[in-house]
Formats: C-alpha cells, structure tokens, sequence
C-alpha cells in the first residue's frame, strides 16, 4: 500500500528531530579535523573513549541527492571497517551508525602515532632508510590481507595507519575508509598500491628502497598479488604519460 504524505511528513519530522540530537551531542565533543566532506570530533560514547565522523551536508547538492549520498557513503565506510575486523586487520570497532545525520561513531585508538610520524621521526635521529623496512614489510602484509578480502581503501598513506604503543610490536591500525569500496579488480587494488607510492615517496622522501620493500612484502603476502602488481605497472605507466603531456 502507499505511503500516505502524512506519513512521510511524519517520518521526515522523525528524522529532522533525530539529527537535531545528534547536532547537539557533537555540540559538546572536541573539533579534531574539518575536511571538504566530513567533521571528525572526539569525546566519549557510552562511557568509552571515541571518535564521531559527522559527514555534513553541501548546500550545493540537491538535499535529497545529497542525503542519499551521505548515509550510503557512511554505511559503506561502516561495513569496510567490519569487513577489515572479521578478517583479522585491525581497525577501530564501529559504536554506532546515525543515518539520520550521517554520523558513524567508532572507537578511538589510543596510545598510538601516525605511521607518517613514525617514519619521520625515525629518519630525523637514525637517517637510515634500512630502519624502516621491517616496518614496510608489515605494512604489505597488512594490506594483502585487506585486498585479499577485496577491500579497497580509497585514500591509503601514511596519515591513515595508525601504529600502537609499544611501536616496536609494529601493530598496524588502519584508518579513515571513507572513500573505500569492494572490489575484486586488479586494477582497483593496483590504484590503491599506486596511490600509496605517489603519498609515501612525496611525503618521505629519499625511500624508494622501504616502499620497495612494502611491495616485496606485499607480493609474498597476497594470494592474488601477481595481476595486481601487473597493474600497478600499467597505472604507473599511465600516470607518467599523464605527467609527461600535462
């Protein structure tokens, strides 16, 4: 039967409320980071130590457009967080999914530095690139099992992996999938790999040899790595003719 408008009026009136209590819940949390599409706040969810990706509306999109899109990309950054955890690659645990105000509340990592920080840092006091490659060996093993569960990241660099204190365990936490997907394609696993090179190798320079060692890793690790890292040559490849034509 369907949906009578005074139902619909009555749902959306559901939902503008709804929003309205998550608005003011973030009110009260700290402001961490503003990017072009989401907020990320931090504070606490049910007595534990947690961060709230609020995903806020562009007013240059049409709001139903734009609803759609942001509960659709907050429920998939959700399920690849689950998809990573039921694999065994560690991520935060998912509290809470608000698609009323497109807000997804997942644990905090604590007691932890970015990897980005990590090899900064390691390359100021040991400039050493061999320092670095039991790191880079982990860092490939880690994402073949991601891409193994045909989980693609989307924005993979340093920025989003996480390493926990004591930091010579070498415990990797993968973070922020929010532009992620699933896919079984070489070529969208080769893109991930190839996304990566171009941060790691402009964000740290002078070590080709680690993120060498990342792929080596990589390849060992991988059930599926052969057509992959066949890819990843052809986009590199493409990204140069790219560069060479402007």
């Amino acid at each position: 039967m369907a949906e009578s408008s005074s139902e619909r009026e009555a749902e959306a009136e559901a939902l503008a409320a709804a929003r309205e209590r998550s608005l003011r819940f973030l009110s009260g949390l700290e402001l961490v980071q503003q990017g072009a599409e989401a907020r990320v706040f931090r504070g606490r969810f049910l007595g534990r130590a947690a961060v709230v990706k609020h995903r806020f509306p562009k007013s240059y999109r049409h709001p139903v457009l734009e609803a759609r899109l942001g509960r659709r990309r907050t429920v998939q950054e959700a399920r690849a967080l689950l998809r990573c955890r039921r694999a065994g690659i560690a991520a935060p645990v998912v509290f809470f999914v608000d698609c009323a105000s497109n807000c997804l509340y997942m644990e905090e990592i604590e007691d932890s530095v970015t990897v980005r920080d990590y090899i900064q840092s390691t390359m100021e006091t040991e400039n050493n690139p061999q320092c670095l490659l039991a790191l880079a060996r982990r860092i490939g093993q880690v994402l073949a099992r991601m891409h193994d569960e045909d989980v693609i990241h989307g924005d993979l660099t340093t920025s989003n992996m996480l390493l926990k204190r004591p930091l010579e365990q070498l415990h990797i936490v993968l973070i922020d999938f929010g532009l992620s997907f699933v896919s079984g394609l070489p070529e969208d696993k080769g893109v991930d790999l190839y996304v990566l090179e171009k941060a790691f190798l402009s964000t740290h320079p002078h070590t080709e040899a680690v993120f060498e060692a990342c792929l080596k890793s990589y390849g060992a690790s991988s059930r599926k790595s052969s057509p992959v890292l066949k890819k990843l040559d052809e986009v590199r490849l493409r990204g140069r003719k790219r560069s060479m034509v402007g």
